[in-house]
């Protein structure tokens, strides 16, 4: 393998990620995506010919092997107040949720 993510380069990526780990987790992480390059690199090496399609997964779905797409239909909750119950917070009947933080990139 002649690609490799240096500790230099983890270093960059981890800074532009906005990310932060202690240094048993940087290595671990560091090891674990050049494994996965790794093996990125031995299915790249498999032999294809030229008329093999790119695909998500090992099986094509085509309409002779796939369920029919269910309808999308709207059904009423036999009890929408037993579950707005359980929720930490509501507000006219709606679910509050708490903000995602995150930082401004420069």
């Amino acid at each position: 393998m002649t690609d490799e993510i240096t500790p230099e380069l983890f270093e960059h990526l981890v800074e532009l990620a906005a990310f932060a780990f202690d240094p048993e987790e940087a290595k671990y992480l560091r090891r674990e995506l050049n494994n996965q390059l790794k093996a990125i690199h031995q299915l790249a090496a498999v032999p294809l010919e030229d008329n093999v399609p790119p695909a998500s997964h090992g099986v094509p779905y085509t309409d002779q092997n796939s369920p029919p797409l269910r309808e999308d239909r709207w059904e009423p909750c036999d009890n929408p107040d037993e579950i707005l119950a359980q929720a930490p917070q509501v507000e006219d009947r709606y679910f509050i949720v708490p903000d995602i933080p995150h930082t401004e990139l420069e």
